[in-house]
Protein backbone atom coordinates (compact mmCIF):
# COMPACT_ATOMS: atom_id res chain seq x y z
CA UNK A 1 0.00 0.00 0.00
CA UNK A 2 1.69 3.52 -1.29
CA UNK A 3 2.09 6.05 1.44
CA UNK A 4 -0.98 8.34 -0.12
CA UNK A 5 -3.12 5.35 -0.21
CA UNK A 6 -2.55 4.63 3.63
CA UNK A 7 -2.75 8.62 4.41
CA UNK A 8 -6.04 8.75 2.95
CA UNK A 9 -7.51 5.33 4.38
CA UNK A 10 -6.22 7.22 7.83
CA UNK A 11 -8.12 9.92 6.83
CA UNK A 12 -11.26 8.31 6.02
CA UNK A 13 -10.95 6.49 9.11
CA UNK A 14 -10.72 9.23 11.63
CA UNK A 15 -13.65 10.64 9.23
CA UNK A 16 -15.55 7.79 9.93
CA UNK A 17 -15.02 8.06 13.85
CA UNK A 18 -15.83 11.73 13.76
CA UNK A 19 -18.68 10.80 12.24
CA UNK A 20 -19.68 7.76 14.07
CA UNK A 21 -19.09 9.79 17.59
CA UNK A 22 -21.45 12.64 16.47
CA UNK A 23 -24.27 10.57 15.59
CA UNK A 24 -23.79 9.05 18.74
CA UNK A 25 -24.52 5.41 17.37
CA UNK A 26 -23.54 2.52 19.72
CA UNK A 27 -20.46 1.48 20.63
CA UNK A 28 -20.95 -1.87 19.07
CA UNK A 29 -22.24 -0.36 16.17
CA UNK A 30 -19.66 2.03 15.44
CA UNK A 31 -16.52 -0.44 16.56
CA UNK A 32 -18.34 -3.26 14.00
CA UNK A 33 -18.34 -0.03 10.65
CA UNK A 34 -14.74 0.44 12.16
CA UNK A 35 -13.38 -2.86 11.44
CA UNK A 36 -15.64 -3.18 8.41
CA UNK A 37 -13.95 0.17 7.51
CA UNK A 38 -10.53 -0.99 8.49
CA UNK A 39 -10.64 -4.31 6.10
CA UNK A 40 -12.22 -2.24 2.91
CA UNK A 41 -8.79 -0.40 2.78
CA UNK A 42 -6.67 -3.49 3.42
CA UNK A 43 -5.92 -2.17 6.83
CA UNK A 44 -5.66 -5.77 9.49
CA UNK A 45 -6.97 -5.61 12.87
CA UNK A 46 -6.18 -7.81 15.41
CA UNK A 47 -7.27 -8.31 19.04
CA UNK A 48 -5.24 -10.92 21.50
CA UNK A 49 -7.28 -13.67 22.05
CA UNK A 50 -9.98 -14.24 24.61
CA UNK A 51 -8.23 -15.46 28.33
CA UNK A 52 -8.59 -19.57 28.14
CA UNK A 53 -8.17 -19.04 32.65
CA UNK A 54 -11.37 -18.70 34.15
CA UNK A 55 -11.94 -16.67 37.14
CA UNK A 56 -14.68 -17.64 39.28
CA UNK A 57 -17.29 -15.22 40.48
CA UNK A 58 -16.23 -14.49 44.07
CA UNK A 59 -12.55 -13.20 42.40
CA UNK A 60 -14.11 -10.91 39.91
CA UNK A 61 -16.34 -9.46 42.57
CA UNK A 62 -13.02 -8.28 44.62
CA UNK A 63 -12.39 -5.43 41.79
CA UNK A 64 -13.87 -2.44 42.40
CA UNK A 65 -14.46 -0.69 38.91
CA UNK A 66 -15.97 2.62 39.29
CA UNK A 67 -17.20 5.31 36.84
CA UNK A 68 -14.52 8.22 37.32
CA UNK A 69 -14.63 11.92 36.74
CA UNK A 70 -11.37 13.57 35.03
CA UNK A 71 -10.70 17.27 37.31
CA UNK A 72 -7.15 16.96 35.80
CA UNK A 73 -5.02 15.58 33.47
CA UNK A 74 -1.16 16.64 32.86
CA UNK A 75 1.69 15.19 31.96
CA UNK A 76 4.10 13.81 34.21
CA UNK A 77 7.30 15.15 33.85
CA UNK A 78 11.04 13.39 32.70
CA UNK A 79 8.09 10.53 31.19
CA UNK A 80 7.37 10.08 27.49
CA UNK A 81 4.41 7.93 28.60
CA UNK A 82 2.88 8.84 31.54
CA UNK A 83 -0.16 10.92 32.38
CA UNK A 84 -1.12 12.13 35.56
CA UNK A 85 -5.00 11.77 36.73
CA UNK A 86 -6.72 13.79 39.31
CA UNK A 87 -10.07 11.98 39.71
CA UNK A 88 -13.60 12.17 41.06
CA UNK A 89 -14.10 8.71 41.88
CA UNK A 90 -17.68 9.83 44.47
CA UNK A 91 -15.52 9.58 47.72
CA UNK A 92 -15.31 13.59 48.25
CA UNK A 93 -11.43 13.03 48.27
CA UNK A 94 -9.03 13.47 44.79
CA UNK A 95 -7.75 9.88 43.06
CA UNK A 96 -4.85 10.31 41.56
CA UNK A 97 -4.11 7.67 38.95
CA UNK A 98 -0.89 7.92 36.51
CA UNK A 99 -1.52 5.91 33.12
CA UNK A 100 0.75 5.15 30.37
CA UNK A 101 -1.36 6.48 27.57
CA UNK A 102 0.55 9.29 26.40
CA UNK A 103 1.31 8.53 23.16
CA UNK A 104 -2.60 8.30 22.15
CA UNK A 105 -3.86 11.40 24.28
CA UNK A 106 -2.77 14.59 24.85
CA UNK A 107 -4.25 15.68 28.49
CA UNK A 108 -6.21 18.68 27.75
CA UNK A 109 -8.53 15.67 25.70
CA UNK A 110 -9.38 13.68 28.47
CA UNK A 111 -10.26 16.84 31.31
CA UNK A 112 -14.22 16.38 31.89
CA UNK A 113 -14.43 12.93 30.79
CA UNK A 114 -15.86 10.31 32.25
CA UNK A 115 -14.01 7.01 32.28
CA UNK A 116 -13.49 3.56 33.90
CA UNK A 117 -10.91 2.67 36.78
CA UNK A 118 -10.38 0.08 38.83
CA UNK A 119 -10.22 1.52 42.28
CA UNK A 120 -9.25 -1.19 44.45
CA UNK A 121 -5.63 -1.87 43.67
CA UNK A 122 -2.70 -0.88 45.87
CA UNK A 123 -1.22 2.14 45.30
CA UNK A 124 2.27 1.84 43.07
CA UNK A 125 4.80 4.39 42.94
CA UNK A 126 5.91 5.48 39.58
CA UNK A 127 7.90 8.40 39.16
CA UNK A 128 7.85 9.43 42.83
CA UNK A 129 4.18 9.56 42.43
CA UNK A 130 1.39 7.19 43.71
CA UNK A 131 -0.95 5.45 41.62
CA UNK A 132 -3.87 4.75 43.40
CA UNK A 133 -5.56 2.79 40.73
CA UNK A 134 -5.85 1.59 36.88
CA UNK A 135 -7.48 3.52 34.16
CA UNK A 136 -9.07 0.82 31.90
CA UNK A 137 -8.23 0.85 28.12
CA UNK A 138 -8.61 -0.92 25.00
CA UNK A 139 -6.28 -2.66 23.14
CA UNK A 140 -5.44 -3.74 19.81
CA UNK A 141 -3.23 -4.06 16.89
CA UNK A 142 -3.58 -2.22 13.26
CA UNK A 143 -1.51 -3.32 10.31
CA UNK A 144 1.17 -3.72 13.15
CA UNK A 145 0.58 -0.95 15.13
CA UNK A 146 -0.32 -0.94 18.85
CA UNK A 147 -4.22 0.98 18.80
CA UNK A 148 -4.93 2.08 22.41
CA UNK A 149 -8.38 3.90 23.64
CA UNK A 150 -9.29 4.56 26.86
CA UNK A 151 -13.10 3.40 27.97
CA UNK A 152 -15.06 6.86 27.94
CA UNK A 153 -18.90 6.34 29.62
CA UNK A 154 -21.82 8.42 29.12
CA UNK A 155 -21.26 11.89 31.48
CA UNK A 156 -24.34 11.30 32.25
CA UNK A 157 -23.37 8.46 35.20
CA UNK A 158 -22.02 10.23 38.18
CA UNK A 159 -18.58 9.59 39.62
CA UNK A 160 -18.19 7.14 42.10
CA UNK A 161 -21.21 4.69 39.99
CA UNK A 162 -19.76 0.93 40.37
CA UNK A 163 -19.46 -1.50 37.84
CA UNK A 164 -21.07 -5.06 37.80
Amino acid sequence: MSEDTRKSAEDLIDKAVEVATEAQTSEAVASAELNDLHESVGLKVVTEPLAEEEVDFDTFSKSDFRAVKVKECTAVPKSKKLLKFVLDDGSGTDRVILSGIHANYEPEELVGKTLIAIVNLPPRRMMGIDSCGMIISAIHEVDGKEALNVLMVDDKIPAGAKLY
